[in-house]
């Protein structure tokens, strides 16, 4: 994609970086994706956009030509950017991702907010339960913004919860971890508050082709994108003690429907929080002190 030499009045002259960004741009990038590109080509900080401003005259050496032309045929096929960079930002913390685990996305911060807001009204050190953990997002972040409270990670794919484990060891947060498929992870244990973000998409969902870099087992949950969702309702009041919360992110439509399966099992309080696009993202409820 970038040529070695650029013949401007029929005179060759190095390619520099401002010309490998118009040429990324010209194949179709993004221009803040085709800097970080262009930046992760050259080795170096992906952010740091005022160190390109600065020398967007240089050549642009032949070995990092290589790796943009690498890098801009990735992003071109719809790998995330995330997985390009091998990080993403999220409540703060910068997490290392590649495809064994979903990117962390800005919609899930409704949950931790949501989780952050219950620890501080739960008494005690309130245990905390992630189903379904991935890269450790949620798990991490609740740690950070709250270490005294024991939480717990599970996952049913052992690769997905190395990427969380390593996440959790490089940025010092402990948080205890677990494999296994939702509750079976951890049999006979009560939490005071659980947490997930579940494969909530329908199979066949139109929106599925432009996530087809990210494991689709972390994705889609049958016919109606419920059944994951329907399973842990199902499981958490064996799981909860009594006066502990279930709080579930879900798709953007699905909202009514997790409520009348919290309502149906047996829980109170049951409420959504919307993200900052309006859209109730996640639903939950409580279960109650007494049976």
């Amino acid at each position: 994609m970038i040529p070695p030499a650029l013949p401007p009045g029929g005179e060759s002259r190095p390619v520099t970086l401002q010309d490998a960004l118009q040429q990324a741009a010209a194949a179709g990038i993004d221009r803040t994706d085709a800097r970080m590109l262009l930046l992760l080509a050259l080795q170096r900080d992906p952010h740091d956009r005022a160190w390109l401003l600065a020398h967007e005259s240089d050549p642009l050496p032949a070995d990092a030509a290589t790796r943009l032309d690498t890098l801009v045929q990735r992003r071109q096929r719809g790998e995330p950017m995330a997985y390009l960079r091998g990080d993403q930002e999220f409540f703060g913390l910068t997490l290392r991702v590649d495809p064994r685990v979903l990117v962390p996305r800005p919609d899930t911060e409704t949950l931790v907010h949501w989780a952050l807001d219950l620890l501080d009204t739960l008494p005690g050190a309130a245990t905390v339960l992630d189903l379904g953990t991935g890269s450790g997002a949620i798990a991490l972040a609740l740690k950070a913004q709250r270490p005294g409270h024991p939480v717990c990670a599970t996952d049913a794919s052992a690769a997905a919860l190395a990427v969380a484990q390593a996440n959790a060891a490089r940025l010092g947060l402990a948080v205890e971890f677990q494999a296994g498929h939702w509750l079976a992870a951890v049999p006979g244990r009560r939490f005071d508050l659980i947490v997930s973000n579940p494969p909530y998409i329908a199979e066949g969902d139109h929106h599925l082709p432009a996530l087809a870099h990210e494991p689709t087992s972390a994705l889609t949950a049958g016919t109606d994108g419920l059944d994951d969702i329907r399973a842990l309702v199902a499981g958490a009041p064996a799981a909860l003690q009594p006066g502990g919360w279930l709080l579930l992110e879900h798709g953007h439509d699905q909202a009514p429907a997790v409520r009348r399966l919290l309502s149906t099992a047996g829980f109170a309080h049951i409420g959504s929080r919307a993200d900052l696009a309006g859209i109730e993202r996640c639903s939950g409820g409580q279960w109650p002190q007494q049976r």
